[in-house]
């Protein structure tokens, strides 16, 4: 089958699963609704890469594909445009985007393309210049990937540290005030770290100093090149994998999950943990 078919063929199963005597959960879904599929089956195709096996990752890139050609037949039910349309528009983008492949020979530097992109954005699509380098980056991004996209557009222009060191201590510095802030709560009274009515709205001093101190962590992932929402999910992997093995030999030796239980937890955590 030639890649033409194999896209007319995923195409017209989504026509037909969104038309009359569908799926009825296809049909009721908008491009809304699957906001967060997309980003979930985003996340799992990069889990999958990260595995390195080629059928899940096979998979996934399946999954995605399905969700951009529905929401994309989504806006060409409604009139609005079509699918070609969608197609059409990257395909020219590309081509206009890129004049040192698809123009004259010109040899440039990953970094030359970059700012030849943002020019072409500019001058040649009528694009508005942006206020600021920041507003370049989504809103709509989580807000892990979001802090490392401003990070990194802030150090593009030189507002970096020199070393790591600066961005360790800024870490050291970011835990003292939020253990600081937890301190001057008395006793086990949590409502002294709620926001007063004051700053409602705004959040609690607390949950400032948490954003703070997140925000420095995710710096420090990006002065060394790694992707803090890739990096999150290798641990989440790993903890789940740590925590099921927990429970399996909880439920061998007929204990039961809970507080009291803590060392006995902690023992077989150790073991997963070799294992």
């Amino acid at each position: 089958m030639t890649q033409d078919e194999a896209f007319k063929k995923l195409y017209d199963i989504v026509v037909r699963l969104r038309g009359p005597g569908g799926c009825p959960w296809d049909i009721e879904q908008t491009p809304f609704s699957i906001r967060d599929n997309l980003i979930e089956e985003t996340y799992e195709c990069v889990e999958a890469i990260n595995e390195g096996e080629a059928s899940h990752i096979n998979e996934e890139l399946g999954d995605i594909f399905l969700l951009v050609t529905m929401l994309a037949y989504m806006y060409e039910q409604e009139g609005i445009f079509s699918v070609s349309d969608v197609l059409e528009g990257i395909s020219e983008k590309l081509i206009r985007r890129h004049p040192q492949v698809f123009g004259p020979a010109t040899n440039f530097t990953s970094n030359e393309v970059l700012k030849n992109w943002a020019r072409i954005k500019v001058e040649e699509e009528g694009r508005k210049p942006k206020d600021s380098i920041l507003d370049e980056v989504s809103r709509g991004l989580p807000p892990l990937d979001r802090a490392w996209k401003l990070q990194k557009k802030a150090a593009k222009v030189g507002f970096d540290w020199p070393d790591a060191t600066g961005v360790i201590a800024k870490i050291k510095e970011e835990l003292q005030e939020a253990e600081t802030v937890i301190a001057t709560a008395s006793g086990q009274d949590k409502t002294e770290l709620e926001p007063s009515t004051e700053t409602k709205g705004r959040g609690s001093p607390l949950e400032e100093e948490f954003g703070d101190l997140l925000f420095s962590v995710v710096n420090l992932c990006r002065f060394f090149g790694i992707e803090p929402s890739v990096a999150l999910q290798r641990t989440n992997i790993k903890f789940t994998e740590r925590f099921r093995y927990v429970e399996k030999r909880m439920k061998q030796n007929g204990e039961e999950m809970n507080a009291k239980n803590l060392d006995v937890m902690d023992q077989y955590w150790n073991e997963a943990k070799k294992i």
